[in-house]
């Protein structure tokens, strides 16, 4: 075995090219939620991978905007150059057979002073993986990446030669997290995405970004967690749409966000959910920062 490396690695790339699913599959857990919805990510995430030989600190980010300028949209890109400017690695997630301007937008972004791997992503989708040559050739013109892998996320497929791949450029140097952690958020945090992970899969046509949500009581009582949550909306039509017909809806999300508490938590969870109305919420920068958009 070498000598011990340790470093940080923005995930990067337009939405919705599966950068939630492989922060995941990295790790071995899911601390980064998962729709098919683009801009489920708000927040960058801290995953942490220890291998006996190495630690990676995964920094998930929002997908970059370029079409929308609110409040919202901005303090998103704002997590994207951030990540970038503070890492030892870049990996960009790119779709297999997808490859348009708005990536082309991202890689305008990306640094030139350190080493980036690009993923191509769901290759298990491909029909006729041979299409692969053309798109695998001309990158090298688009920019100088430092390796080129492509993996399924959703499979795991080459996941382990990425990783190989961005190891060859952490720093050397001393683990900087616990081996037992995997990521730097809360359980206060996690439980608030969890939640809004069942908002997109269940009401995602319905209340696409209208909503999020605030953990306004968060108490542990040894394996016991008890939690109040409101999933705030920006109109009062959107309360009835999150309720459901006889309160269906939210006792649905409120139940499937607690089984995957109680999974991650490794304890029982006490979990209390209400809607909230606070019109024009994703364009409140004050409103936003209390809510954790930083």
């Amino acid at each position: 075995m070498g000598e011990l490396k340790a470093g940080y690695v923005a995930i990067v790339g337009r939405p919705n090219v599966g950068k939630s699913t492989l922060l995941n599959r990295l790790i071995g857990e899911k601390i980064s939620i998962v729709s098919r919805k683009a801009q489920t990510t708000r927040h960058k995430i801290t995953g942490i991978l220890t291998r006996p030989d190495a630690q990676f600190i995964f920094v998930d980010t929002p997908g970059f905007q370029t079409r929308h300028t609110g409040a919202l949209n901005r303090a998103m890109n704002r997590g994207v150059t951030e990540a970038l400017a503070g890492v030892d690695v870049v990996v960009l997630v790119i779709e297999a057979g997808s490859f348009d301007a708005k990536d082309q937008a991202v890689i305008r972004l990306l640094p030139k002073d350190r080493p980036v791997v690009l993923a191509i992503n769901k290759v298990d989708r491909l029909k006729d993986k041979m299409t692969l040559l053309p798109m695998l050739a001309s990158f090298p013109e688009a920019f100088p990446f430092a390796a080129i892998v492509p993996v399924s996320a959703a499979k795991g497929t080459q996941v382990e030669d990425l990783l190989a791949e961005v190891k060859k450029h952490l720093p050397h140097g001393e683990i900087l997290f616990g081996e037992d952690e995997i990521t730097d958020r809360s359980e206060r945090f996690l439980a608030a995405e969890y939640i809004r992970e069942k908002l997109f899969r269940w009401l995602g046509d319905e209340l696409p970004y209208a909503a999020t949500v605030n953990i306004e009581q968060f108490e542990q009582d040894g394996a016991l967690r008890r939690i109040s949550a409101a999933i705030v909306v920006d109109r009062p039509a959107h309360k009835g749409i999150v309720i459901g017909k006889g309160g269906q809806t939210l006792k649905r999300i409120a139940t499937e966000a607690r089984q995957d508490m109680e999974r991650l938590f490794a304890g029982k969870v006490f979990l209390e959910v209400f809607v909230q109305v606070k019109s024009g919420w994703s364009d409140d920068e004050r409103l936003l920062k209390s809510l954790g958009y930083e």
